[in-house]
């Protein structure tokens, strides 16, 4: 087998469990994952904001938020575990468009 099929297998069976990240805070009742917190968690968990954090929190707003479509926040697991994976297509494909349109970039000016 190809190593790039390996890739893709690997992509898929990521894409697959990507609801998980939905499923076992939920089930450990963790709250949010690490590292994913907005402004407001933050003032929550440490007293504060950052003033780098308060004044470049509002340029920057995810294309897809809580990985879930608008008005499906309070839908059924189902929905939202298939908005998970939704937002996982779409994140890998951004990801391969950038890669490749800067890989061509790249290689027209050698």
């Amino acid at each position: 087998m190809k190593i790039i099929t390996k890739l893709w297998i690997g992509l898929g069976v990521l894409i697959v469990l990507s609801p998980l990240g939905l499923l076992l805070p939920e089930r450990f009742k963790a709250g949010a994952a690490w590292g994913e917190w907005g402004a407001e968690e933050i003032k929550e968990l440490i007293g504060y904001v950052p003033k780098g954090l308060e004044k470049f929190s509002s340029i920057w707003s995810a294309p897809i938020p809580d990985y879930a479509f608008k008005g499906w926040e309070q839908k059924g697991m189902g929905q939202l575990s298939f908005a998970y994976i939704i937002s996982a297509i779409v994140g890998i494909c951004l990801v391969i468009l950038i890669v490749l349109l800067l890989g061509r970039l790249l290689s027209r000016r050698k």
